[in-house]
């Protein structure tokens, strides 16, 4: 008689992270071995599901109606974990920019809303270790360390299946661009300013990063362009009907003065006659020069004086070294230029310049998907990324094919 020794498949562990940015929410599910070899936590993520409607600081008027956006991918999720393990298996939401926003402008309604939202996650099966309201710094890092993660740069297997540090590579620079945020974190060099709160270690796998990383609040794409009608507002000689050179040719659309100005980032940018219901037309005129040339203004750059280590608004800032990746925002911007992974700034430009010449009635033929709200903005988020870029974190001709744009997973 004999026995034949069967080793058991290792079980899996889950986690559940909802990250809740200003223009919607996403659930991931990740998965890792339970028993953990060599105690190194090589995670995978399992399923993705985007959650219905806006982002959770939306609901600051109604808070009790969170927990209903959430229930069809909550739904999904109980299917994707083994049910004898929703028990022990974590679940956590990260609010990013559009919470601080609201918790700025209504710290009331913030509260309630994530009061809202932990009850919910409580009468759930998982165990719920929170709600937070995460910094722009902690933003930056997360995606910083996603980044490199997924490229393999903290981790890679041996000849003997171990995980071990990759040796010779380099770190990459995260730039994100969110609805609320934008953020830029790299490795910066050896002559830092160790004083700032921009620069901070980061220890990863037994390795310490001197890591620099700046969360601009008010610089994500939605809010950056509130501040530019809000500019082109200021600006005009008549307050109710006005051109917009970076809306295509043939588009007209009506705000209430409340969806450009009910925001904490173009609260100073308020006329004094303010009637949030005022109803304001902008036509779009579709001309690519004068596009580039006004959205420079949404920037401080003089308030660096000049100075090398400073990128805008006076924020300090070491010299950008090394490849980067550009997703989030950066990405779709460049997707519906028909451009990804990496380019010239020539060519980034002459795209930017061909797509921005284009009248409304062509952006359907020219975009795979063609959604108003984003279709409208892309010549603005375009230009605007040239001047963060170029202008403020100072990439050149020559270090501007060192981003790569990539629809990060």
């Amino acid at each position: 008689m004999f026995t034949v020794l069967t080793r058991q498949p290792c079980e899996q562990a889950y986690g559940i992270v909802l990250d809740a940015g200003s223009s919607r929410t996403t659930v991931y599910v990740y998965q890792w071995p339970a028993e953990k070899e060599n105690n190194t936590g090589v995670v995978s993520q399992t399923f993705k599901c985007n959650v219905k409607g806006s982002g959770i600081s939306s609901y600051g008027n109604n808070p009790q109606d969170v927990p209903k956006a959430f229930e069809d991918c909550m739904q999904k999720v109980k299917g994707q974990v083994p049910f004898h393990l929703h028990g022990s298996t974590p679940i956590h939401l990260g609010a990013t920019a559009g919470m601080r926003l609201l918790r700025l402008q209504n710290e009331t309604a913030a509260n309630e809303v994530l009061e809202s939202i932990q009850s919910y996650f409580k009468s759930q099966p998982f165990d719920f270790r929170g709600a937070q309201i995460i910094s722009g710094q902690e933003e930056g890092v997360y995606g910083w360390i996603t980044a490199n993660y997924l490229m393999g740069n903290f981790l890679e297997k041996n000849l003997w299946h171990m995980w071990v540090h990759p040796h010779g590579v380099e770190t990459t620079g995260a730039l994100d661009l969110g609805g609320a945020s934008t953020q830029i974190s790299f490795v910066a060099g050896e002559k830092v300013d160790l004083n700032t709160s921009d620069i901070m270690q980061v220890s990863l796998y037994g390795y310490v990063y001197t890591l620099y990383t700046h969360s601009f609040q008010c610089y994500g794409r939605n809010e950056a362009e509130k501040k530019f009608l809000a500019m082109l507002l200021q600006n005009s000689p008549t307050k109710n009907h006005l051109t917009n050179p970076c809306y295509p040719r043939h588009y007209s659309i009506n705000f209430t003065m409340g969806h450009v100005f009910d925001s904490l980032c173009t609260v100073d940018q308020r006329p004094e006659s303010y009637n949030p219901s005022d109803i304001i037309t902008f036509e779009g005129t579709g001309d690519p020069s004068l596009c580039k040339e006004k959205v420079a203004s949404i920037f401080d750059f003089k308030a660096c004086h000049d100075q090398e280590t400073c990128s805008f608004d006076g924020v300090y800032q070491p010299k950008i070294k090394g490849p980067f990746v550009a997703f989030a925002g950066f990405y779709y911007t460049a997707s519906a230029l028909n451009l990804s992974g990496s380019f010239s700034l020539d060519t980034f430009n002459s795209s930017t310049w061909n797509f921005c010449s284009q009248n409304w009635s062509q952006l359907p033929l020219l975009l795979p998907k063609f959604d108003e709200v984003y279709a409208r903005s892309y010549c603005f988020s375009a230009n605007y990324i040239y001047h963060l870029f170029v202008n403020g974190y100072k990439f050149t001709e020559e270090t501007w094919p060192q981003i790569h744009f990539e629809k990060e997973e």
